[in-house]
């Protein structure tokens, strides 16, 4: 299993059961420890031989690439025909990971980019909908309040925003299109 743009590696332990080979290119946090990856690489230029892996994740990585279509026909260089992408891609997300944040993805345009690149969209989900989003955001506000004398603020906005975004979640089977939301998880194959 590739983890194309690996990080620290957090998702090791999901593949315990399998030959697990973390990537990235090291540059998403300086505090960070990069130590444990197999190798430091661009994703566009990956050094493993052609269909090494039987299946990759790329969780929540998408956005930080100049070149996310180069990236993904990497990706699908070094699956197999028939291999696995997990990928998750933010749709409404605040800016992390500066400067290196670039983009985000509706559904069409991560297919687009999935289909232009050798795979084919075997499923796709919205990562939750509109109160969801709306949840997080409230819980994002609370960033506002870390810094400087707005420290002195933080308990009061805590208070005020805390209770509705633990609420809000309850009431996104409301929303149906999920057209507001966090981002989306596809799943897809690579064409043989």
């Amino acid at each position: 299993v590739l983890d194309a743009g690996a990080g620290e590696g957090q998702y090791r332990h999901h593949f315990a059961r399998h030959r697990y080979c973390g990537v990235d290119l090291a540059v998403g946090d300086a505090a960070w420890d990069y130590g444990k990856l197999d190798a430091i690489a661009d994703l566009t230029a990956l050094p493993f031989r052609a269909a090494a892996f039987h299946a990759a994740v790329h969780i929540v990585t998408i956005e930080h690439l100049r070149e996310p279509a180069a990236a993904l026909a990497e990706i699908a260089r070094t699956l197999a025909p028939g291999g696995l992408l997990l990928i998750a891609a933010p749709h409404e997300w605040e800016v992390h990971q500066a400067p290196h944040d670039y983009f985000r993805y509706t559904r069409y345009g991560l297919a687009y980019l999935l289909e232009k690149s050798g795979f084919e969209v075997r499923e796709m989900r919205a990562a939750g909908g509109y109160f969801r989003l709306l949840s997080r955001r409230l819980l994002n506000g609370l960033q506002f309040f870390t810094g400087g004398i707005r420290w002195l603020f933080f308990l009061p906005a805590a208070l005020l925003l805390v209770p509705p975004a633990l609420i809000l979640p309850l009431l996104d089977p409301l929303d149906r299109d999920r057209n507001f939301t966090l981002g989306y998880v596809c799943i897809a194959r690579r064409r043989a």
